[in-house]
This record gives C-alpha cells, sequence and structure tokens, in this order.
C-alpha cells in the first residue's frame, strides 16, 4: 500500500481527514485531554456513584490538575453531561447555518440528523451512559433539563431572528414545533435505550488499558433505533410521519408551518 493510500492515524486516533488533525496541535492536545476526562469520569461515576466520586479522584485517574479540569468543564455535572452537551451545542451551529426554507418542522429535524451524523466515533457508547446516569442521578437531571430550557430559549431566538418578515412565525409557534421534535427525538432515544440495555451482557467490566472506558453496555455495536441516519447506524433519529398526527399532537396547521410563508396546503 502507498503512503498516498495508507491513511495513518495520528498520535490522538485521527485521521488527515479527520477535521480534529486540522487544529493546531495545542487545541488537539486539549481535545484529547477533554476526551480523557469525560471517558475517566462516566467510568467512575459508573463504579462509583455519581455523588460518591469526588473530583480529586476523577483528576487523579486522568493525572491532570484541577486547573485543567476546570479549563474544560465547570462542574462534575457539566463533565458527566459532556456528550449531551455536545450534541445539542452542534445542533445549535447547524441552525444557525440551515436556510429555513420549508416546514420549520422538518428544518428543525434536519438540523438534529445531521448534528447526530456530526459527533465523534464513539459518541454513541458516551451517550448512552452519560443518559443513563441522568436518568437515575437527581442533580444530573435538574441540570440536564436546566441545560435543554437554555438551548430551546437559544434557537427559538435564532430562527425567530432569522426568520423573513412574512414569515407569519412568531415566538409561540417556533417553540412548539422546536418541543415537538424535541419529544420525537426523546421518543427515540427510549427505544435506542431500552435496545440497548436489552443487548447488554450481564456482567459489566471496566476495559483493559487503550479502550474506551465505557461499559459493555453502551458500546456502539448495540441494536439500532428505529430510522437510523445512513451516515450514523447506532445512532437514534427522530421519526417523522406524514399520516395520522399522534393523539396530543398539535393541530395539521401547526405542524405544517412553513418558513416561506404561512402553512402549506
Amino acid at each position: 500500500m502507498t503512503s498516498e493510500t495508507a491513511s495513518p492515524s495520528g498520535p490522538d486516533g485521527s485521521t488527515p481527514s479527520d477535521p480534529a488533525r486540522r487544529l493546531p496541535l495545542r487545541e488537539r492536545k486539549k481535545l484529547r485531554t477533554r476526551q480523557a476526562l469525560v471517558d475517566a469520569a462516566l467510568c467512575l461515576f459508573v463504579e462509583r456513584g455519581f455523588a460518591e466520586t469526588t473530583l480529586d479522584q476523577l483528576v487523579d485517574e486522568v493525572e491532570v490538575s484541577k486547573r485543567t479540569f476546570f479549563r474544560a468543564f465547570s462542574s462534575k455535572e457539566d463533565v458527566a453531561l459532556a456528550p449531551e452537551k455536545e450534541l445539542w451545542a452542534t445542533y445549535r451551529r447547524r441552525i444557525e447555518a440551515a436556510p429555513l426554507a420549508g416546514p420549520l418542522l422538518d428544518a428543525y429535524q434536519d438540523a438534529l440528523i445531521a448534528a447526530i451524523g456530526d459527533m465523534s466515533d464513539g459518541w454513541e457508547g458516551r451517550f448512552l451512559i452519560s443518559r443513563a446516569l441522568a436518568d437515575r442521578t437527581p442533580a444530573l437531571t435538574a441540570h440536564s433539563l436546566q441545560h435543554c430550557a437554555e438551548v430551546t430559549d437559544a434557537v427559538v431566538r435564532t430562527v425567530v431572528g432569522r426568520l423573513p418578515a412574512d414569515s407569519g412565525i412568531g415566538e409561540l409557534p417556533a417553540r412548539l414545533l422546536l418541543e415537538l421534535m424535541v419529544a420525537a427525538w426523546r421518543g427515540a432515544l427510549r427505544e435506542w435505550s431500552a435496545a440497548a440495555e436489552e443487548a447488554a451482557p450481564a456482567g459489566r467490566r471496566r476495559p483493559g488499558p487503550g479502550r474506551p472506558c465505557v461499559p459493555a453496555c453502551a458500546r456502539p455495536s448495540r441494536p439500532s433505533p428505529t430510522w437510523p441516519p445512513s451516515s450514523a447506524p447506532n445512532r437514534p433519529r427522530p421519526r417523522r410521519s406524514r399520516s395520522a398526527a399522534p393523539a396530543g399532537s398539535p393541530p395539521r396547521s401547526l405542524a405544517a408551518t412553513s418558513v416561506t410563508g404561512g402553512h402549506r396546503d
């Protein structure tokens, strides 16, 4: 194999085509340290419990200082929910760049599917662990809900600010459609998590050196949820239905709201 086709990996595990490889060396080191902190934190939180794990134990595991930790994260809650926050930060960037042409609900969903496809290798496993921890840890649940509210507010402001004056879409319809899409995402996520739990082996051991620090039940080889995007076969995708609306869904006139002027027929 020639050097042109070998595509060797760098010391951070990335390939020449990986966007991370185009970053300066110092930034790549920061990303590696951040990822090491996330992996170690999730392992420790699963093995010892979120409340029982101290910050000293976490930084000792990665062999960094508390100062280094606080350059990357604001708290234990922040590092525990890092996979979730990574997804929604990417989603916000996708919304900011989206053309917002056509039905707004479709624009919301397309941006989420694209954001999921943008996630790095191994994100699925980290995300599953993070969600499982949040579901059983009140402090993480509260932090996650607060973050969701902040992201919702930011996305609605962005969308309403970008829409043409004659779009006929105000803040309330934009918010309701976004919350409808998020509800569909949560439904897909529940199915994904349940499938992962059913496929998990009875024994869960900590991976050895050089392997991703995630429990076996959360590795990305688990059964995929309904309608996964082609670029990310093991990642959840909110369902889009063109048939009868489910009970409790908004009126068809709202769900069909278009950013190009009122409603579609």
